[in-house]
């Protein structure tokens, strides 16, 4: 079935799921060596059948990978290749163009201040984002983009999202949050950190504190993070803030590995 859904002019959310499964045989999370030549071979005998030309998305795709043995796609790519149903995950590019906005609209809808979006706190941020992009929806449908959001970017299957794996709704050059994961710190060496750098000991960051500590740990991880853009990695992670309050558990989002 999910190879008849690739004739559709458009893909529902729940036969998207089903395409993405389907190619992922080994369920890694990625399409990739002959997973990814079954689906790129599948993918235009399929809009030819259906007599549809590849979209130039498809085009620049089938491109890069038809003779990339060592290619792979995660989910997020291929949201961006196929002909997804009212494409709601890319209306939260266009309405969030940047890591600040949204880590604005993160902290507004993190409701609890838990550190996550669960379900509930998830709908009420689509249904926000549907109304803002001004396309109708439905009650059924709010609740399938729900959904269907949870079961893309939770990898670890809490049913709840962390600001990382939101964080993949970014565009790329615009997402440091991605970048940060790869240096992320254990949390007993990430409390001694912040009390190294909260100066007068108050017990939150200001902007300055924050600024001193970005530069050395960009330093200390220059082959990530780009000591230039320390600037705009501080004006996005102030926007956790409270009144310009940063709290240890608020940086920690950004900064800390999930562990003890």
């Amino acid at each position: 079935m999910a190879k008849a859904y690739l004739q559709g002019v458009e893909i529902s959310a729940s036969q998207f799921l089903d395409i993405f499964h389907h190619y992922d045989n080994d369920g890694n999370g990625y399409i990739e060596g002959k997973e990814l030549q079954n689906f790129i071979k599948e993918l235009q005998q399929a809009r030819k059948q259906a007599g549809l030309e590849l979209t130039d998305q498809m085009k620049a795709f089938v491109e890069e990978y038809e003779k990339n043995t060592e290619g792979k796609i995660d989910i997020v790519e291929l949201v961006q290749i196929l002909p997804f149903e009212e494409n709601f995950l890319l209306f939260f590019r266009q309405q969030l163009r940047s890591c600040t906005e949204f880590i604005q609209a993160w902290r507004r809808y993190d409701a609890d201040h838990s550190g996550y979006i669960e379900a509930e706190e998830l709908k009420n941020f689509l249904r926000d984002l549907m109304k803002k992009a001004k396309k109708p929806y439905d009650d059924k449908k709010l609740e399938e983009y729900t959904q269907t959001t949870l079961k893309i970017f939770d990898s670890n299957n809490d049913g709840k999202l962390c600001l990382a794996e939101m964080a993949r709704l970014l565009p790329d050059e615009e997402n440091f949050i991605l970048k940060f994961q790869g240096v992320k710190m254990p949390r007993k060496e990430f409390h001694k950190i912040f009390e190294l750098y909260d100066k007068d000991g108050n017990g939150y960051m200001d902007e300055n504190e924050l600024d001193a500590l970005l530069r050395d740990f960009c330093e200390k991880n220059k082959k990530v993070l780009d000591t230039a853009k320390i600037p705009t990695y501080k004006t996005a992670i102030m926007a956790l803030s409270d009144a310009g309050k940063l709290y240890e558990t608020d940086l920690a989002l950004v900064l800390c590995a999930d562990e003890n």
